[in-house]
């Protein structure tokens, strides 16, 4: 990464969190760096924020639950495409809702009293991690870019189904009948395209590429940053599961 403060003009700041580096990871200490990229953060006003996206979380499943077409498919493939997808759909529901959030530096967590407990917190687990800041900058980023695109709610409808029928998962049973799917709603957004914005003729592909990017955006960044505050230790995937089948209404705690 580029010149920072681990290489800075501080040259005893650096000694020193070599040597403290080589306490805790012995020859791993040239690999982490303290750049203002990979600096961790959180937001800033969770209760707000993590109350907004579990809002738009309950909505997204519940858009999987109201489709019969979804029903219609194994249950097998019913949670793959779950698994696969509901960080994309998440994300779009963020877009759609006008959720906008910031984020703030993380305290740094104490070195000496990592090295000091070294030894004595074998069963303990580790500190959870938190989003840097590149990775939330690349988030919105995304966002940001979604939401030039002034999407109208059919459009978001159309889009959301095309992401979550897809049929490039490994593993799906059904995955001709989700082509099917995916195609009906790609089909149908294009035709919703043509009258509503006839001088723009690349619209269809562009959205169709700003949506890919969506699913470059790890499920841990999401977890972590919107979720974690709320859930604990908790695993989001089974929460997810129960959200879909084993209690209508369901919110995350």
């Amino acid at each position: 990464c580029e010149r920072c403060q681990c290489h800075g003009e501080d040259k005893n700041t650096a000694i020193l969190y070599t040597l403290l580096s080589q306490n805790l990871h012995p020859g791993r200490a040239q690999q982490r760096c303290l750049c203002h990229q990979r600096r961790t953060v959180r937001l800033r006003t969770p209760h707000v924020t993590c109350q907004a996206a579990s809002d738009v979380l309950v909505k997204t499943i519940s858009f999987m639950k109201n489709l019969p077409s979804f029903h219609l498919l194994p249950k097998e493939d019913q949670l793959l495409l779950l698994d696969s997808c509901w960080v994309p759909l998440f994300l779009l529901g963020l877009v759609q809702e006008m959720v906008t959030f910031e984020v703030m530096e993380a305290p740094a967590p104490s070195m000496l009293k990592k090295i000091l407990l070294s030894g004595q917190s074998k069963g303990q687990e580790l500190e959870r991690t938190q989003p840097t800041l590149a990775a939330v900058q690349r988030l919105q980023c995304c966002l940001n870019t979604f939401w030039t695109l002034d999407l109208s709610p059919k459009e978001y409808a159309y889009l959301k189904g095309a992401i979550l029928f897809n049929p490039d998962i490994p593993g799906l049973r059904a995955s001709l009948y989700i082509e099917s799917l995916q195609r009906e709603a790609q089909q149908a957004l294009q035709e919703l395209l043509q009258p509503l914005h006839p001088e723009d003729q690349g619209r269809f592909s562009h959205i169709l590429l700003v949506a890919s990017t969506l699913k470059s955006i790890p499920p841990a960044l999401i977890t972590d940053l919107f979720f974690r505050p709320v859930i604990g230790d908790a695993d989001i995937a089974e929460l997810l599961v129960e959200m879909l089948y084993e209690a209508p209404g369901l919110c995350v705690p």
